[in-house]
């Protein structure tokens, strides 16, 4: 009785686990939609801004502007990370994190002054138990980032680039490539890399009209142009957290059902067997009052 007992406490336990993971895939399903529609309208935004870029780049092949402008000796920068605040999402932070140590590495190695900044509790608790030093860390941002707090963030980094503060700005994040595709990457921002003047421009270019030239309008373009990108990063990285949770809450559902099934034919098989010992007995002892 006591074997039966025990399975079948551990059978409510598992029973009640799995209504928490699927209620979590549940919440998480509805938050990537509405995280992919967002990354979705801001890819097609960063793209469209680029595009432009390229086009006034065509009518200004002399423009310079100090976030294009490339340093001999990178020996200055900032590394963001971004990760979850949360954790049950599989292996999204841990494939961010090894992305970044390598880069850490790799800067040791080129003997490069990075300045390491993330974002999210994961990976804040990850650098503290390695014992690695960091300098900002940001723990607002959950599924719906604001471009207002990006903002916050580019333009600090926009300052300090300008001023020669620092010479390059990478970022490391989880892509997101489609809705069964995510990929751990290093991006580096800064400096922009110059927009490209298409062959056959002449051609097939828009006909734009410049109001007030092309080089005033690039200065306001480019600025916005980093924002967007970074501001894509946070998104993406947002929209990726949350398919590695539903994915990891599916699996662990599909587990708790398979260990029901399991449980469910133990405790019958123990039920049955305390069931025969209880007849075997009134039988024995009918046949001793004989």
């Amino acid at each position: 009785m006591a074997k039966a007992r025990a399975v079948l406490k551990r059978l409510k336990a598992v029973k009640n686990i799995r209504k928490i993971t699927r209620t979590m895939e549940l919440i998480a399903t509805a938050r990537f939609k509405k995280a992919m529609d967002r990354a979705t309208q801001a890819s097609a935004y960063t793209n469209k801004i680029a595009e432009l870029a390229s086009d006034l780049a065509s009518s200004a092949t002399d423009f310079v502007h100090p976030l294009l402008e490339g340093r001999t000796e990178q020996k200055n920068g900032i590394l963001l990370i971004l990760t979850s605040n949360r954790g049950l999402c599989g292996g999204f932070n841990a494939g961010a994190m090894k992305l970044a140590m390598q880069r850490i590495r790799d800067a040791k190695a080129a003997g490069q002054n990075l300045r390491i900044e993330v974002s999210g509790k994961r990976g804040i608790n990850f650098l503290k138990f390695q014992k690695m030093d960091y300098g900002q860390s940001f723990t607002n941002f959950e599924d719906k980032p604001r471009f207002d707090e990006v903002d916050d963030i580019a333009s600090r980094y926009i300052a300090q680039y300008t001023s020669r503060a620092i010479d390059f700005v990478d970022v490391v994040y989880v892509r997101f490539v489609s809705a069964s595709r995510q990929i751990p990457t290093l991006d580096s921002l800064l400096p922009l890399a110059k927009p490209q003047v298409k062959a056959g421009a002449t051609d097939a270019a828009v006909d734009y009209e410049f109001l007030p030239n092309p080089r005033e309008i690039l200065e306001e373009i480019l600025p916005a142009a980093f924002k967007a990108r970074l501001f894509k990063c946070f998104l993406d990285s947002a929209v990726s957290e949350q398919i590695f949770r539903m994915v990891a809450m599916k699996g662990a559902t599909e587990n708790a059902g398979e260990m029901i099934s399991s449980l469910s034919r133990q405790y019958n098989r123990a039920r049955q067997a305390q069931i025969t010992s209880e007849l075997s007995e009134i039988i024995g002892g009918a046949e001793a009052i004989k």
